[in-house]
């Protein structure tokens, strides 16, 4: 059984044992599990969502319609 100095040297360990068995994006999607998120959702929405209006929304989305229906230019020469 390994001896752990640290609280670093577990966290370290602990993260190579779940990445071993698991791989790096199974070690992520496990983590994510535990991830309780900061602060109020509902009350902080409201600073950005009481200020924008229905007329914002819809420019919104004709520049997202606009920019959508523009052709690419990657790949292609001048």
């Amino acid at each position: 059984m390994a001896t752990f100095e640290t609280p670093d040297d577990i966290r370290r360990e602990g993260l190579n044992a779940l990445e071993e068995r698991l791989s790096r994006a199974g070690m992520l999607r496990f983590l994510q599990q535990f991830e309780r998120g900061r602060g109020d959702y509902a009350k902080d929405r409201h600073t950005w969502v009481d200020a924008l209006t229905l007329d914002d929304v819809k420019s919104d989305l004709k520049k997202l319609r606009k920019k959508k229906a523009a052709p690419s230019r990657r790949g292609k020469q001048p």
